[in-house]
């Protein structure tokens, strides 16, 4: 249990950063699914646009230090390469 007003200011800070975080990784997931069902379906056009919607969430994500900037730049490289072998 927090005593001191600078430790009960930290739960609300905490608690106010996880609403947040929990938003951004939700949206991140989100566009990843998206972008991996076009991929499995073959669907090049439809991937390629829902990829410009996962490269922004994975640079937001870095940004805000949700994920770390080699994890999105490899998350973006890898969708690239498998969109690049659909036909």
């Amino acid at each position: 249990m927090a005593i001191t007003k600078s430790a009960k200011k930290a739960i609300k800070v905490g608690k106010r950063r996880h609403f947040f975080n929990v938003g951004h990784k939700d949206s991140l997931k989100n566009a990843l699914k998206e972008v991996k069902k076009f991929i499995a379906k073959g669907d090049k056009k439809a991937s390629e646009g829902a990829l410009q919607k996962v490269y922004k969430e994975l640079d937001k994500s870095a940004k805000v230090n949700l994920i770390k900037k080699g994890n999105a730049s490899r998350r973006k490289s890898r969708l690239a390469k498998q969109i690049a072998k659909l036909k």
